[in-house]
This record gives structure tokens, C-alpha cells and sequence, in this order.
């Protein structure tokens, strides 16, 4: 038993399939398999049933699990430290983000973090929030950034921002004279979501739900991409609620307009994310002074 079959087995795990093993880890499916077979071979037990072309851990796989991502974390902190005292340290920060942040705010945020920290070689993974969270859970990331609501009472969850949600509209709308409008106009309105799981769209629908407007809006249409939705708007389609900081360069140049409702204000919370940890890496360490 080595260090690398432990971290073939978690990767194994993580990804759900031999193949995407390989190749992010940029090998041949035959040495995944290799790597595997001799940790079954040292546990004399089965890690994974292999039945009708799927892969599933086995329940003493999923007994080992933990104890393997520990092992792999303690060893990569160890070589960490050392590398650190020999002058040799080149440490990899995996930063996890959900669309917005990831797509809008982090690009630029990365670009001043890598200019104090060029030693770290950082890899951004952008997803949907419950996605970016279970990456975490299973330690393929080392800390995320989302913007949706958190559940999990075993992370540590910090606010690091807010963002400001505001009500966009086309070029051609009526609404163009206008200093702002009431809450009850949004319900003869084409409202354009996104989809239902969006953190966004949760907020703006309970604010809606308290003034008793969100019932009586039947016009709408869903979208699953943010630039889609702008690109909706801008098109005449409809208006829509989101993030001030994504329609920042439209509402410069024109292309949409923000328009106030009177006694509302929206926001919602960015979330620092991570995992209690026995060691603290450096590099995540960094990061987060960084942020903070």
C-alpha cells in the first residue's frame, strides 16, 4: 500500500468513474485500475463493485473513505511544510465558486492574489452551489465562494461580501421615464428567473412573497444562464432581477437600465465556505487573509 493508491482510491470516489480518474489524473485507465487493485489487495476486501458497466463503492470502501482522504490531507500538508523549510514550496490552492462569483468577481480577485502570491498555483472550479458544496464535502476543493443558502452545520461559513440584486429592464420599456415604480407593477411584468434551485431567484421570490406580489405575477419565463437572461432583457423579452455586479458593464454602456422600487432594497450574502480542518494550509491561510 502507497500514498499514490490512496489518493487513486479518493479520486476514484470523488469522480464516480475509473476513466475521469485517469484522466484528470493524466494516466491510462489500466494504471487506475492497477492502483486500485492493490489497495483491495492490501485490504483484502472488494472497494468497488463492478456490475452491469457501473462502478460502486462497496460499504468497506465507504468505511475507508474517510480515513483515506485524512491520510492523503495529513500528507499533503507534511510535504507542504517541508517544502516550505527547504526554500522548495510550490503550493496548489483549489478554490470552488458558484456561477456568479465565479464568473464575475473571482477572475479579477484572482488576478491581485497571484501578483502577492505568484508560489501558488491556484485551479477555480465553478459550478452550481449545491455542486460546489459537495466538492467540498469530499475535499476535491479546498474552500468555496457562494452566493446561495448554506445548510451544512459541519462547514465554517463566513460572509466576505454582499452583492446588491436590482430590477433591469430594456431600452424600449415604459418604465424609461421613470424615477422608480411600486412593488405591485411587477405582477403585470414579464419576469425573467432563473432556474427555481437559484439562490437568487429564492430571495427575490420571498421578498415577493411578503409584499403578496409573487402569486399574482403570471407572465414569466425561466433561464439557466445569467448571460442569457441579460441577453433576454436587452432583447425586449422581459425584465428581471440580478446581482448588481453582472450587469454592471450593460447598465455603462446602455444596453440595460436599473430601475428603483420604492421602500425595497435586495441583497443577499457572499459565503466563505471551508471545511474544520486539524492543519491549516498555508496556502489556504493565504487566500483567505487575502479576502478578508
Amino acid at each position: 500500500m502507497n500514498i499514490e493508491s490512496m489518493k487513486m482510491f479518493c479520486l476514484v470516489v470523488d469522480e464516480g468513474s475509473i476513466s475521469q480518474a485517469a484522466r484528470l489524473s493524466f494516466v491510462s485507465q489500466p494504471a487506475v485500475t492497477r492502483q486500485i487493485q492493490q489497495l483491495e489487495s492490501y485490504y483484502d476486501t472488494l472497494l468497488f463493485d463492478r456490475a452491469d458497466g457501473k462502478m460502486m463503492v462497496t460499504e468497506t470502501g465507504k468505511m475507508l473513505y474517510p480515513f483515506a482522504k485524512a491520510i492523503v490531507n495529513d500528507f499533503n500538508h507534511s510535504k507542504e511544510v517541508i517544502q516550505r523549510a527547504t526554500g522548495e514550496f510550490h503550493a496548489n490552492l483549489r478554490v470552488g465558486a458558484s456561477l456568479t462569483i465565479g464568473e464575475y468577481f473571482l477572475p479579477s480577485l484572482l488576478g491581485r492574489f497571484k501578483k502577492q502570491a505568484p508560489e501558488i498555483h491556484v485551479t477555480l472550479t465553478i459550478k452550481n452551489t449545491p455542486s460546489i458544496l459537495e466538492n467540498l464535502s469530499n475535499d476535491v476543493i479546498d474552500l468555496a465562494l457562494v452566493e446561495g443558502i448554506v445548510e451544512n452545520n459541519e462547514f465554517i461559513i463566513e460572509k466576505f461580501a454582499d452583492d446588491e440584486l436590482i430590477l433591469v429592464y430594456p431600452s424600449d420599456h415604459p418604465w424609461r421615464d421613470r424615477n422608480d415604480i411600486n412593488i405591485e407593477e411587477l405582477a403585470n411584468e414579464r419576469m425573467i428567473w432563473r432556474e427555481s434551485i437559484s439562490g437568487t431567484r429564492l430571495i427575490v421570490e420571498n421578498m415577493l412573497r411578503e409584499y403578496g406580489v409573487l402569486d399574482k405575477i403570471e407572465s414569466y419565463m425561466e433561464i439557466s444562464s445569467t448571460q442569457a437572461i441579460k441577453s433576454a432583457v436587452e432583447a425586449g423579452l422581459g425584465i428581471s432581477v440580478l446581482p448588481r455586479l453582472t450587469v454592471a458593464r450593460e447598465l455603462e454602456q446602455g444596453l440595460l437600465h436599473e430601475m428603483k422600487i420604492q421602500d425595497i432594497h435586495m441583497k443577499r450574502n457572499l459565503w466563505l465556505v471551508k471545511k474544520p480542518q486539524r492543519f491549516n494550509r498555508i496556502c489556504v491561510s493565504k487566500f483567505i487573509e487575502f479576502i478578508q
